[in-house]
């Protein structure tokens, strides 16, 4: 039986709007299905978005697809303004040297092992092999970040996970801009030169500045005269012009948006906005995440085969690898060397992004391969990557205690948690 596009025949507008509809009350579905098999939402927001997708049921063409890409780059603006929060001076000053050795090795590692696996192993180009290892780098903070909130953990872990994860795609970045720029000036033929590589890393560090002069003017702006909505509109307001602005320039907001948060959170020392962000976003969220299922071309899983499968492992291989060594090195908890790869997994949408960039910069089949791989892995690193962060976090960060719950249930029986504290 064919299957049937839905919004086919209805405006583009219209289409867009009930798109949007019919994704939220997935979603909804997704989660209950989620809390009774016990498993993080992210991983049930990933099989919905390919259930509705063009591939299965095909309930939203191809066509609305194609304009709810957008999503991508404003939930990744979300995200990485959350993150920014953690770049406090006096934690970075706590942490050191550690955080920046260990997330240069745990990236560095999966980069380099997925690379030479690519020329060595495959005979693949050394432009499609570079490629796909600046990708291999970059973890997706964006689930770990949700798996983190649903179970509210907190503790050293769960702050150095976050930093790691945080400056991982500012490592994968820079990573990345060099080796486009070394691809580049190989198809010209004229070798590699100064501006060549110079050229996308001043974009990246104009888009940076952007990110700070955008902190700077909340700190201006949201004062204790501001009400919570006026507070909330110009947060919102903030971020997309950061990442509007990061788009006229190609670049990813991840890093100014990350800039934005971390200089608020620094020269104000008020996380309340970053509440009331996060009780905004969470539709944005879901949304990026059902779209990222739904752009998975299962049929493509037949082609890449042997090489895709590789990447996928070979990958976890070096983050688990990079984690462990980097921490033994830092002289870190033995629960962080030991559960901190499970939770650097995830790989969704910086890495997409790049597949994109990098597939115009390679020959049409080989961008096609490296956006096949990066699409399939992706949305299965999403799926397992949730469940392992849970593994990682249960066992290694804090969680809230029940004595911690009670208050959240009624005023009234507060004082049992002083009960259960003094039985301790």
């Amino acid at each position: 039986m064919p299957k049937v596009d839905l919004l086919d025949h209805v405006s583009s507008g219209n289409a867009f709007i009930l798109a949007i509809s019919m994704i939220l009350f997935t979603a909804f579905l997704a989660s209950r299905l989620t809390k009774k098999l016990r498993l993080p939402n992210v991983s049930g927001y990933i099989l919905a978005g390919v259930l509705i997708g063009p591939q299965v049921l095909a309930l939203i063409p191809r066509s609305t697809l194609g304009n709810l890409s957008i999503i991508s780059d404003i939930a990744l603006s979300f995200i990485a303004f959350d993150v920014g929060r953690y770049f406090r001076f006096g934690d970075l000053k706590k942490s050191g040297f550690g955080i920046v050795l260990l997330t240069f090795l745990e990236s560095a590692s999966a980069a380099i092992l997925v690379s030479l696996a690519m020329f060595y192993i495959f005979h693949l180009s050394l432009d499609f092999s570079l490629l796909l290892g600046a990708i291999a780098s970059a973890t997706a903070p964006a689930s770990t970040m949700m798996t983190i909130r649903q179970y509210r953990a907190k503790g050293r872990f769960v702050n150095t996970l976050i930093q790691v994860a945080a400056f991982d795609d500012a490592v994968c970045l820079l990573l990345f801009s060099m080796v486009i720029a070394f691809v580049n000036a190989n198809d010209a033929g004229d070798g590699v030169h100064f501006a060549a590589i110079a050229k996308p890393i001043a974009y990246n560090l104009f888009a940076l500045l952007i990110g700070v002069l955008a902190g700077f003017f909340l700190v201006l702006v949201i004062t204790l005269k501001r009400s919570k909505d006026n507070r909330l509109i110009l947060a919102v307001a903030s971020i997309f012009a950061v990442c509007g602005l990061c788009g006229l320039l190609a670049v990813s907001p991840l890093l100014a948006c990350m800039a934005s948060g971390a200089i608020y959170v620094n020269f104000k020392s008020d996380t309340k906005l970053f509440s009331q962000v996060n009780k905004f976003s969470p539709p944005i969220m879901i949304i990026f995440f059902i779209v990222s299922g739904m752009n998975l071309d299962i049929f493509a899983l037949v082609h890449i085969g042997g090489i895709g499968l590789a990447y996928f492992l070979i990958r976890i291989l070096g983050k688990f690898f990079g984690a462990y060594l980097g921490a033994r090195i830092a002289r870190m908890e033995a629960k962080i060397c030991r559960y901190l790869g499970f939770a650097l997994i995830p790989q969704a949408g910086v890495a997409i992004g790049l597949a994109f960039m990098g597939r115009r910069a390679l020959p049409t089949n080989q961008g096609e391969l490296l956006l096949s791989i990066i699409l399939a892995s992706s949305v299965l690193y999403e799926l397992i990557g949730p469940v392992s962060a849970k593994f990682a976090i249960l066992r290694a960060a804090k969680l809230p205690s029940v004595a911690d719950e009670l208050p959240e249930l009624s005023p009234e029986i507060s004082h049992v948690k002083f009960e259960i504290e003094a039985k301790k």
